[in-house]
């Protein structure tokens, strides 16, 4: 194939950014976006010019690094991860336009690079248990329900790439965070913490400058993990119970 691809370009944070086009031929229809884009790349480096930054790393779907804006969608036309989006997906001739997470929590380092550390500021305000240290313990010396070890194992597949706020039109993280406290607040384990950490997640959440949700549902539709809106309305109900035992600790 022959695509033209247009691609923003900011050489660091400070500096404005604009779309600038490119002509990419002999694309093969078996090749992943990222490669097309290492493609593009050795051809921009050869005619010595700045190549395109762009985040990756196992390009297996599985580590969360990788994430553009593809034609307006948060990882392109299919619910997947950047690497693992197949030219197939595009048609010989075809105009894509590529830009990077758009939110004012995570700010654009270089060209499709964005700064993605508020994340870990949120896990740092919560996502963690209490835990003796010393031998393992038996698999089976702490029961747990299979809907709910189910329902934490799904929650738990939340690869932090940032799609769910890439794509919301709030710019809010409430799905990751919902599903890191969920993920924890399923299994026995994580009660200790389980109201400081709903109230200390949902705050750096907020601290950090991501918007609030309106169930739009935006987050879930292009989640490479299918990540359920589900894991929002248990968070607000962890928020309201873990506020309701504040005040009754005050009272």
């Amino acid at each position: 194939m022959k695509i033209t691809v247009r691609v923003w370009r900011q050489p660091n944070a400070q500096a404005e950014g604009r779309m600038v086009s490119y002509d990419v031929d002999e694309v093969s229809t078996d090749m992943s976006f990222l490669e097309m884009l290492d493609v593009l790349n050795e051809r921009l480096t050869l005619r010595g010019e700045d190549p395109i930054a762009f985040d990756s790393d196992c390009r297996e779907g599985i580590c969360g690094m990788c994430g553009v804006v593809i034609n307006g969608e948060a990882h392109g036309p299919v619910q997947t991860t950047t690497c693992q989006l197949q030219m197939r997906s595009f048609s010989d001739g075809d105009v894509i336009d590529i830009e990077p997470w758009r939110a004012d929590a995570f700010p654009v380092v270089k060209d499709l690079v964005v700064d993605r550390s508020a994340f870990d500021r949120i896990i740092q305000s919560g996502g963690y248990i209490s835990a003796p240290t010393g031998a393992a313990p038996d698999s089976h010396a702490m029961p747990i329900p299979k809907d709910d070890a189910d329902t934490a194992f799904d929650a738990a597949t939340c690869i932090g790439c940032g799609a769910c706020v890439a794509a919301c039109p709030n710019g809010s993280a409430m799905l990751f965070t919902g599903a890191k406290i969920t993920h924890l607040g399923l299994m026995p384990q994580g009660q200790p913490e389980r109201d400081s950490r709903v109230i200390g997640m949902v705050s750096a959440h907020d601290e950090e400058g991501f918007g609030g949700c309106t169930n739009i549902g935006e987050c879930a539709a292009v989640c490479p993990k299918e990540i359920p809106l589900q894991v929002i309305s248990r968070l607000n109900r962890d928020m309201l119970h873990a506020l309701s035992r504040c005040s009754n600790v005050s009272d």
